[in-house]
């Protein structure tokens, strides 16, 4: 287990379908509040929900363990929404998304930087620690609380 706690964790692979797939995201959503602020009840091609499900598949993969991924879902390919229901499911995901930065990516005070708190850098960090313990001579296991 990690000397490093911390409430929350996820996966280096998370971190990137986050990162690959939030800009695209973005974007889609920001073309979709466009073509619903002129149309709002026009109803969405079967082109445009493919394109739209591709990327909410993908973030759906991070999101629907987190507490807000229950109310998650791709738009409907069958009974195509109108563009306002694409834009209020759409607002789901980019709350969603705001929730998963904020709850993974932390700042830490002794190192002045922004991490992305995952697994493997949980890993890596006891690595470096078991390293110190060892060039000091004692083992991270023999170490006091007082010690910390």
């Amino acid at each position: 287990m990690s000397e490093f706690e911390f409430e929350h964790i996820t996966t280096k692979g998370a971190v990137e379908t986050y990162q690959s797939s939030t800009p695209i995201f973005k974007g889609i959503l920001q073309e979709v509040r466009g073509l619903s602020k002129k149309k709002p009840e026009a109803t969405m091609s079967a082109s445009k929900v493919k394109i739209v499900n591709r990327v909410l598949a993908d973030l759906l993969t991070i999101l629907k363990d987190e507490p807000a991924g229950k109310y998650l879902d791709v738009l409907d390919d069958e009974a195509l929404p109108q563009m306002s229901d694409a834009v209020l499911t759409m607002v789901q995901f980019e709350t969603a998304l705001s929730a998963f930065y904020s709850r993974y990516h932390q700042y830490i005070s002794v190192t002045r930087k922004s991490y992305w708190i995952t697994e493997e850098l949980l890993a890596e960090w006891d690595k470096e620690a078991e390293e110190v313990w060892e060039e000091e001579g004692e083992p991270a296991s023999d170490k006091n609380e007082d010690d910390v």
